[in-house]
């Protein structure tokens, strides 16, 4: 798994460094920061490559500001035995621990792949790792710039769109077999207008009781494993 930008990777090598194979620095990127990465890298023995700042966007979908990590064991491969049909996108989600616990429940349904807004989204970070139970390990995440280009491209792919929101159709009378793509949005507002615009539907769960919603990661599970059941016929 690739994470960057210099939070996450100072977070990453002050709390769990046996976990980072190696940094890439963009060839000119200096200051404080810079330093900071590349003096405890040195204290962890973990290699620095500096590398053209063209070379590390080609890696990454999302703003790197120079920095670049890979986690042991993932930086070649996708971990993810997951179901890569079946896709999490995730927008404005900002409490580490609530998608700490999102990327638990979607390794647990089998998820093959979430996509993370890279503007108004928690980091992966140590944080988030944790309360994923190493979760966040073996997934395939991503950071993506846009949702709407990231939308468009599964579709061209030939994904359905979904939107999780509380005024959605019972998931359990949507089909969601075959290319799935869910879009789960943020604590307080949701997904985004436009976001709900350009899904083919919304889904939800009819709530019965007082309270007029569950937390993220509780609805998620709810409609994750619908998803499972329908997909193991």
């Amino acid at each position: 798994m690739l994470i960057y930008g210099f939070h996450p990777i100072r977070e990453a090598l002050r709390h769990r460094p046996h976990e980072v194979e190696k940094v890439l620095l963009a060839e000119r990127r200096g200051g404080r920061r810079a330093e900071e990465v590349e003096r405890l890298c040195a204290r962890q023995r973990i290699p620095v490559e500096r590398v053209r700042s063209s070379d590390l966007a080609k890696r990454v979908e999302g703003v790197h500001n120079g920095f670049v990590a890979y986690l042991r064991g993932t930086a070649e491969e996708t971990v993810s035995k997951g179901d890569p049909e079946l896709v999490v996108l995730v927008e404005d989600l900002q409490d580490p621990r609530n998608l700490g616990a999102l990327l638990r429940v979607c390794e647990g349904a089998g998820v093959g792949r979430v996509l993370i807004r890279d503007r108004g989204s928690a980091q992966v970070t140590a944080a988030v790792v944790k309360t994923s139970a190493g979760a966040a390990e073996w997934l395939s995440i991503d950071r993506v710039p846009n949702t709407a280009a990231a939308i468009e491209a599964h579709r061209d792919q030939g994904y359905w769109v979904y939107g999780a929101d509380g005024e959605g159709d019972p998931c359990w009378g949507v089909d969601l077999t075959g290319k799935v793509l869910l879009c789960i949005g943020g604590e307080e507002k949701g997904l985004r207008p436009r976001t709900r615009k350009v899904c083919d539907r919304l889904v939800g769960l009819p709530m019965q009781g007082q309270v007029e919603s569950l937390n993220v990661s509780t609805a998620a599970s709810a409609l994750l494993f619908e998803a499972l059941r329908q997909r193991r016929g």
